[in-house]
């Protein structure tokens, strides 16, 4: 959950940042990128880990 809400922390950082400056500089779209490719890598641990918490707790109700 600390890693969805980072990720929407992120996003709304580079909305706020790309409201305000209308200039684009090399620099920043560069790390514009990286935090993009951060924030598909976070998610996609969320989604492994919550995929595999889901899988366990669907074997526990099976055997139960």
């Amino acid at each position: 959950m600390k890693k969805a809400f980072a990720m929407f922390a992120i996003t709304g950082m580079l909305f706020s940042a790309s409201c305000g400056n209308k200039e684009v500089t090399e620099e920043t779209t560069e790390e514009i990128e990286v935090i993009i490719e951060e924030t598909e890598e976070a998610t996609e641990e969320v989604i492994e880990e919550t995929t595999e918490e889901v899988e366990t707790a669907v074997e526990e109700v099976v055997e139960g």
